[in-house]
């Protein structure tokens, strides 16, 4: 009988009580059934997780997180937040791990919460939720946070928020009354989020600090289906270095949160190779099953199937 793979999840959200008081005024999804989810660390989660052969889930604060706030609330309520969710993970240390949640609202603030969460609580990272009120994290205000995290050695997650207000007004206000969802998985996040990532590539941080690494989920919002276009059409304007395509595989790793596709998956394999890619769910934005039953099948040889489900997270996170 084959052995059961270790699974880790990497991509798996909870809300801490206090921040999420301060999201008055915010959009968030608060399906009753979800949000009963997103407040439990504990019973039903295990749970969910046992249901589903997931062995270790690696914690991460929901959106809209702590970057749409102002800088001295965001300072204030980042390391409540992290000193708690260290005590979840201290409570099942053999089922949970940490990103940190900071307050790149300030972003000297966020570098120094960035490295306590690593050095004195043994958080893996941190992941950030879209723009930081309105501002793409290329920004070099928030470059202290990158060169802090290349000197620790440890990703930088990229989550996807709601797009910027504009550009809702812009793409699509005709649709969202009927379709609230394209702002978000069905199309927004994706847009919002690769846009991310191809600013920080074309922002020099990661010719600043060669050490860096970041995630993007969801397959990497489809930017590794354009790398090759992406290049080529960089490629016109005659500027000298690496390639797009080749910068953003030496820094960036992606994950299968919330999108179980074998051609999908299979197209990250080719442009980016196995090693930088990472199994996630998305719970409990996404249950917990449609994960579990898709790795069943996999089209994968053992060995990179071993490195999708955990290798290469124990690999990046040190776990």
């Amino acid at each position: 009988m084959a052995t059961k793979p270790f699974i880790i999840a990497l991509e798996e959200h909870y809300f801490d009580a206090e921040v999420k008081k301060h999201f008055t005024g915010m959009d968030v999804q608060t399906a009753p059934r979800l949000v009963e989810r997103l407040d439990d660390v504990g019973a039903l989660r295990l749970k969910e997780m046992d249901e589903a052969g997931i062995d270790l889930q690696v914690l991460s604060h929901a959106n809209p997180g702590l970057q749409k706030m102002d800088a001295e609330t965001a300072v204030r309520l980042a390391r409540g937040a992290n000193d708690r969710l260290h005590e979840t993970v201290r409570a099942h240390p053999d089922r949970f791990a940490a990103f940190a949640a900071i307050p790149t609202p300030d972003p000297k603030a966020a570098a120094d919460e960035l490295e306590r969460t690593v050095t004195r609580l043994g958080f893996k990272g941190a992941m950030v939720n879209g723009l930081t009120n309105g501002v793409f994290f290329d920004d070099k205000r928030f470059w202290p946070i990158f060169e802090r995290a290349a000197a620790l050695d440890v990703p930088l997650y990229m989550h996807p928020s709601l797009p910027h207000p504009a550009v809702i007004e812009a793409y699509y206000k005709d649709y969202v009354q009927q379709y609230p969802s394209l702002l978000r998985a069905a199309w927004g996040f994706t847009v919002e989020t690769a846009t991310q990532g191809v600013r920080l590539v074309l922002s020099g941080v990661c010719d600043a600090y060669p050490n860096l690494k970041i995630i993007i989920g969801h397959l990497g919002e489809g930017l590794p289906f354009y790398l090759w276009r992406i290049s080529m059409g960089l490629g016109r304007d005659g500027k000298s270095g690496k390639s797009f395509r080749d910068t953003f595989c030496e820094h960036f790793y992606i994950t299968t949160s919330g999108f179980f596709s074998d051609p999908a998956l299979l197209c990250c394999v080719m442009e980016m190779g196995i090693d930088r890619i990472m199994f996630s769910v998305d719970y409990p934005f996404v249950d917990n099953p449609p994960g579990a039953k898709w790795i069943e099948t996999l089209p994968l040889c053992a060995e990179d199937q071993v490195k999708l489900l955990s290798g290469n997270a124990k690999r990046l996170l040190k776990l």
